[in-house]
């Protein structure tokens, strides 16, 4: 893959997600208004949603992982990378973080009252596991000078982060474009969100993202 075509590529991925990250700021706000009942909340058991946890871990992460995206972001920006190295490795401190102390440990605890049964249940799981591990391999890369390793950690968190984005997205070309079930989008959508960035990460990676990312440091 030439310079100008990886240049080009990581500029629409980074348009995308730059786009996607404002809209979910308006998804966010109207949960500020802490009615019990909105949106995602409604398909809550009132058992559920009088359970102290489960209202914390809600609301700590729908907030700390819309500044994890936006933290993220910043990260692959090679104008930022060469030119404003403090933006750089502040918002990665507020990235990781916030993963390792709030958005992964409380998507975790959404994940034990996950609709869908013990296949939602278990991916969300894993997919909090994997993050969080991912992102601690990241921080200590960094704090060990491993910068390419580091680099492709990061690449792989970020992937994760983003699976938020793909849930949405594939719920959507999968219902009106192969018209599957609610529950049977659900079901895979819970999986191949984080999976498939996974995998697609790991072509990224393998195409040389990281080398061209420092390349720009």
């Amino acid at each position: 893959m030439t310079t100008n075509l990886k240049k080009i590529l990581l500029i629409t991925i980074l348009l995308s997600i730059s786009a996607f990250t404002i809209l979910m700021f308006t998804k966010v706000i109207p949960y500020l208004s802490f009615e019990p009942a909105i949106n995602f909340l409604s398909t809550k058991t009132d058992r559920v949603l009088q359970k102290t946890i489960f209202q914390w871990s809600f609301y700590i992460h729908i907030i700390s992982s819309w500044f994890v995206m936006l933290a993220g972001i910043i990260q692959f920006i090679p104008f930022v990378l060469k030119n404003f190295p403090i933006i750089h490795h502040t918002s990665g401190k507020i990235y990781v973080l916030l993963v390792l102390f709030l958005a992964a440990p409380s998507g975790f605890v959404l994940a034990v009252y996950a609709n869908g049964g013990l296949s939602t249940k278990v991916g969300f799981t894993l997919q909090c596991i994997v993050w969080w591990f991912v992102t601690f391999i990241a921080w200590q890369e960094i704090r060990n000078r491993n910068w390419l390793l580091h680099t492709q950690s990061m690449i792989r968190s970020y992937a994760i982060t983003l699976a938020a984005m793909s849930l949405r997205v594939l719920s959507y070309v999968m219902i009106h474009n192969f018209g599957t079930k609610p529950i049977e989008t659900y079901l895979t959508v819970t999986w191949l969100s984080w999976v498939g960035n996974l995998f697609i990460a790991e072509i990224f990676i393998r195409y040389g993202l990281a080398q061209y990312l420092l390349k720009n440091k």
